[in-house]
């Protein structure tokens, strides 16, 4: 099997660290053998990066002119969408379904950056004497870029088009398992007109490649979206440079059922919140609180709901879950799972492994749903990253935002009520950065994205996402006749 190159300071070239194997989560079948980068891969993107930026082929551009640039990746992405989709599939194991939606979630990422790029306006700021004062943005050089598995190709486009609109140069650091997405996305970039240099892409271990890019004295901004420990080292590392980090990190999100709910669209949404993805999402909504009155009702119908989910193989269009990304992950679901009844839980459904041929080779794992648990359990306070679900009853809504709000995160939330007034005020009252009223799981690029506590700091996405990755200036321009009185 050929071994795939990867991106070097606008080079493809095998990397010197160790060679490893993309596999697909459904069955194990190989997707590539990669050569994953090593300390000097590192070096010489980075510098290659610094040297890139420095040039004024790119960061001199007027705004317009990279923003054509964007615009022709954004195009390239949908030339090439079903191929993306189905090597996204590949790569992580979601339904085709979902991969087709990411594909065109990051074409319109770009789309939507190079337009706020050619509509980004600094100001003239009020004069307070014999002088003009403006704020201008300028990029800020070499950003790091550390994607994780879960949405490679959404998340790898929601932070290189703002980064690469803001005028820097970008070395991208996918995830190790999750590494095919950011090459392509790589080779669309070169062929749209990003100058050599500008971007690198460095698959490999985390632990290694991903240590040496935060520490690198040359790196002025590291953008992360993973693991809430992962991202808190980073922050550590971070602060001795004094350098900038935007981290997207972890979430245990509640969502809130009230007995005023319209039922059939609280029960689909909730479904859709915890086990779309197979729950291996940050904002997955795995924390269920549902008002006594209709809790037993509530229940009964989610749990046949979660037992109609057609789990199975990625490429059916029919399949609503698919895989999990590896062993190792579905046997810290599964230790979570055996903690949870360990506490008390009662298991209503899933808890196993789907039985099957068609599952005996993947990763497969049913949707899951406990109830008996409190808050304070360590299955409701920790994340677990899979289609696992606690559900609990609440009495007033007092308690239900102690209860929603005694969590170490602070990502996101859902609300199910038709009382608008209730769902105005819980939802100024949750912490989190992100709540769904009456739906769940909708992400629009025009809003930003950011979290709390320890989901995060920093935020995507937004028309003023750019200037997350840009770093701001003041000047003042004289306008006094005379000279200044105080040297006289």
């Amino acid at each position: 099997m050929k071994t795939l190159p990867i991106f070097i300071g606008g080079e493809w070239k095998l990397g010197r660290g160790a060679i490893y194997t993309s596999i697909y989560p459904a069955d194990q079948s190989v997707n590539a053998d990669v050569a994953g980068a090593d300390l000097n891969d590192v070096e010489e993107a980075i510098q290659a990066a610094d040297a890139a930026w420095r040039r004024d082929n790119w960061r001199g551009l007027k705004p317009h002119e990279r923003a054509a640039v964007l615009y022709r990746i954004a195009a390239g992405i949908r030339a090439r969408h079903e191929e993306l989709a189905q090597l996204q599939r590949r790569d992580n194991g979601k339904p085709i379904n979902e991969t087709r939606v990411l594909v065109t979630s990051a074409a319109n990422t770009f789309q939507y950056f190079a337009a706020c790029l050619e509509t980004l306006e600094d100001a003239l700021t009020p004069s307070r004497g014999d002088y003009l004062t403006m704020s201008t943005h300028e990029p800020i050089g070499v950003v790091v870029a550390i994607t994780p598995w879960n949405s490679p190709i959404a998340s790898e486009a929601q932070k290189l088009a703002p980064a690469l609109a803001a005028g820097n140069a970008v070395v991208l650091k996918p995830a190790e398992m999750t590494p095919l997405l950011a090459l392509e996305l790589a080779k669309i970039c070169e062929a749209a007109g990003v100058p050599k240099g500008v971007l690198s892409v460095l698959p490999g271990k985390g632990s290694v490649i991903g240590d040496a890019l935060v520490n690198h004295p040359l790196v002025k901004k590291v953008s992360f979206t993973g693991g809430t420990n992962v991202g808190r080292g980073i922050a550590r590392l971070a602060a001795e440079k004094l350098m900038p980090v935007s981290l997207e990190l972890g979430g245990k999100s509640p969502t809130m059922v009230f007995a005023d709910a319209d039922l059939d669209h609280a029960v689909n949404g909730v479904l859709y919140g915890i086990f779309s993805s197979s729950g291996e999402a940050c904002i997955a909504g795995s924390r269920l609180f549902v008002e006594r009155p209709i809790y037993q009702e509530f229940m009964q119908r989610l749990v046949a709901g979660a037992e109609k989910l057609r789990v199975g193989n990625p490429e059916s269009e029919s399949t609503q879950m698919g895989p999990l990304i590896s062993a190792a992950h579905r046997q810290s679901i599964e230790r979570y799972v055996d903690i949870g009844q360990s506490e008390g839980g009662k298991l209503l459904t899933g808890g196993k492994r789907p039985q099957g041929a068609e599952f005996d080779r993947g990763f497969f794992y049913s949707p899951t749903i406990i109830e008996g648990l409190t808050n304070q359990s360590q299955m409701c306070q920790e994340e677990i990253f899979g289609p696992v679900l606690a559900a609990m009853p609440f009495d007033d809504e007092a308690t239900l935002l102690t209860e929603a709000n005694d969590s170490v995160f602070g990502l996101a939330a859902g609300i199910w009520t038709q009382d608008y007034k209730r769902a105005w005020r819980v939802g100024r009252a949750v912490d989190a950065g992100t709540v769904w009223i009456n739906t769940y799981k909708l992400f629009s690029i025009t809003t930003p994205f950011t979290g709390r506590k320890e989901s995060g700091m920093g935020r995507e996405k937004g028309h003023r996402g750019i200037l997350e990755y840009s770093q701001q200036k003041s000047m003042y321009w004289g306008l006094n006749e005379a000279p200044m009185a105080w040297a006289n």
